[in-house]
């Protein structure tokens, strides 16, 4: 995976914009969780400061990935859509302070650098885009599940040989 470095805390002084497409086979860890590599991730990083004066990062990413579906076993296509505010604190104590001074759960608090690896935290994003449970909407081919689902026999049916 290229290296996207950057001071977090002048990037979010100076507003700074960046954006890319990065593909899904150079993103070890999302790789691991998708049926193949193919697919891309947009993605795009935009500095700037809270309303309390606080360093912030919005990072949004987007794009498919092929998973397997836990239904019926087979790949499908799975669209990622994802946006995030990250506040930056100059270290734990200062991260824990922002957070309760915004007191927000759908902001997330993290510790920034002078060497932040972005790629890291775009890879991040989408994996936490991903469903906790990958499955299509209508499964295409429900033969193997309906057979299953028909060979299934009471437990109770076997009670019902024994009292003869």
């Amino acid at each position: 995976m290229n290296a996207f470095v950057i001071d977090a805390f002048d990037f979010s002084r100076t507003n700074g914009s960046r954006d890319g497409v990065t593909p899904v086979a150079d993103m070890s860890r999302l790789a691991k969780e998708c049926a193949d590599t193919s697919g891309e991730i947009a993605w795009k990083v935009e500095g700037g400061t809270s309303k309390h004066g606080f360093p912030q990062l919005r990072l949004t990413v987007s794009g498919t990935v092929q998973l397997v579906c836990q239904r019926c076993m087979a790949p499908y296509a799975h669209t990622l859509e994802s946006s995030t505010l990250l506040m930056l604190g100059k270290d734990d104590e200062q991260a824990d302070e922002i957070e309760s001074i915004i007191d927000d759960e759908s902001i997330d608090v993290i510790v920034g650098a002078r060497d932040m690896d972005m790629m890291y935290l775009v890879e991040d994003e989408a994996l936490l885009a991903l469903p906790h449970t990958p499955k299509h909407e209508v499964c295409p081919d429900t033969a193997l599940l309906d057979a299953q689902k028909s060979e299934k026999k009471s437990p109770f049916a076997g009670l019902k040989d024994l009292k003869k």
